[in-house]
């Protein structure tokens, strides 16, 4: 394997399927069988999921909701998907931790760095529930601080797209896709890979991000295992 530690990066509306809303458990079970495959060879995940199936605190205070307030129900809706997600794994034989930024004892454990290396370390895959637990901050941003954290070797950002292109190519048939990109060319030509934050931080701290196709059978294994899949940022 190429990579020893992975932070994966799912959106919650990848959960969805081919549902408008919520999860499809058919598709959850699909990436638990994805990164089982993984786990199975000894690569240590830690993944960082969003909320948007469920609820999106930026759509929220566009409708007159306080930003605060949605961002909230935003962090509790990836604690949503976390709890979904791992019970999916571990019905695969996986052992999981689901730790968050906003302490819920009663549902999982409170974000402590030490203990999630140590899970990693042992083999369990870590689910990194509610953000950075701060408001105005995105999961893209929660991905990059926790895969830091946690001292991943890269970032793999799971999509329904199979990498970086000059254009969005399911609007721009003419769009092109890049097999590699430096963070400097992502910004140059205005690429939409993160939000800024989430992007700058990854830059500064000089840690690769995959942007691939989740959704393919196999994809994941193919990353992790070095091949040429999807669009890779680095410096």
């Amino acid at each position: 394997m190429k990579y020893k530690r992975i932070l994966l990066k799912l959106s919650g509306e990848a959960l969805m399927g081919s549902r408008q809303y919520g999860i499809d458990p058919d598709r959850l079970a699909e990436y638990a069988q994805d990164i089982k495959e993984i786990t199975d060879l000894g690569v240590e995940v830690a993944i960082v999921i969003g909320g948007g199936n469920i609820f999106r605190g930026v759509a929220g205070a566009m409708n007159g909701m306080d930003r605060v307030q949605g961002d909230h129900m935003g962090m509790l809706a990836t604690v949503i998907n976390g709890l979904a997600l791992q019970n999916a794994l571990e019905n695969t034989g996986i052992k999981t931790r689901l730790q968050t930024a906003i302490k819920m004892n009663e549902v999982a454990e409170p974000f402590i760095r030490r203990k999630a290396i140590s899970h990693l370390n042992k083999g369990r895959v870590v689910i990194f529930g509610a953000g950075t637990g701060n408001p105005y901050f995105t999961t893209d941003s929660a991905a990059v601080l926790r895969a830091i954290e946690v001292e991943a070797d890269v970032i793999l950002k799971g999509t329904r797209v199979d990498g970086i292109y000059t254009a969005d190519p399911e609007k721009d048939s003419t769009a092109v896709k890049f097999d590699q990109i430096s963070f400097d060319d992502v910004l140059r030509k205005g690429l939409k890979v993160m939000d800024t934050t989430a992007f700058t931080l990854s830059q500064e701290n000089e840690l690769p991000i995959i942007v691939f196709d989740m959704n393919k059978k196999g994809n994941l294994l193919k990353v992790v295992s070095g091949e040429n899949i999807g669009t890779e940022v680095n410096i």
